[in-house]
């Protein structure tokens, strides 16, 4: 009778432990899997900002040759936004990229402003082609960093909470960098109203 129990004891206990390691390893699979999942979320995100940082760096030196000469008295708006251009850089790391994307944007929103003073540039087919395409890409940079945002800010937390914390050391994830402005980015233009 005693072997009987034996048995019986060690049978629960290696079933016990069966489906401990069981669910152990599930959450680690399903960790993993939801893990990987952000972080290529995160890339693409990053991939659809940067085709349109690109678009965006693309066209604005058209609309600067556009009201360059008919901006004679906006020479610093212009400039700002030629210097902007200047400074985005698709290989630096995302908050610098960051920094560059909303500086120029606060820059093509200053001469925006100042186009606007203008009737005979505003009225100009081109001015307003290029207008019209560049505050098209705006919407859809602020769109992207939404979406980026959103999936850094899943993976961030993920890898912060059981089981992911401790699969986060192991397997070396580290918290993602958002996409913000810097401090002071992010207020809107000032624009002289002298013309």
């Amino acid at each position: 009778m005693t072997t009987t129990g034996f048995d019986s004891g060690v049978l629960v206990a290696a079933f016990a432990f069966l489906v401990l390691g069981s669910v152990l390893a599930f959450l680690v699979i399903t960790t993993y899997n939801d893990v990987v999942g952000l972080r290529n979320r995160i890339d693409k995100a990053w991939s659809n900002i940067d085709v349109a940082l690109r678009q965006r760096h693309d066209q604005l030196p058209a609309l600067v040759d556009a009201v360059r000469g008919q901006l004679a008295f906006e020479r610093g708006v212009v400039e700002a936004v030629a210097d902007r251009r200047a400074g985005y850089r698709p290989d630096a790391p995302i908050p610098a990229q960051a920094a560059a994307s909303d500086a120029t944007t606060v820059a093509v929103r200053q001469l925006f402003a100042v186009v606007e003073r203008y009737p005979d540039l505003k009225s100009q087919e081109n001015v307003l082609a290029l207008q019209s395409s560049i505050e098209r890409l705006e919407e859809l940079l602020a769109a992207r960093r939404e979406l980026y945002n959103d999936q850094v800010f899943r993976y961030n937390t993920r890898i912060s909470q059981v089981p992911g914390v401790a699969l986060a050391g192991v397997l070396g994830w580290r918290p993602r960098a958002f996409f913000k402005a810097e401090p002071g980015d992010a207020q809107p233009p000032v624009v002289s109203t002298e013309a």
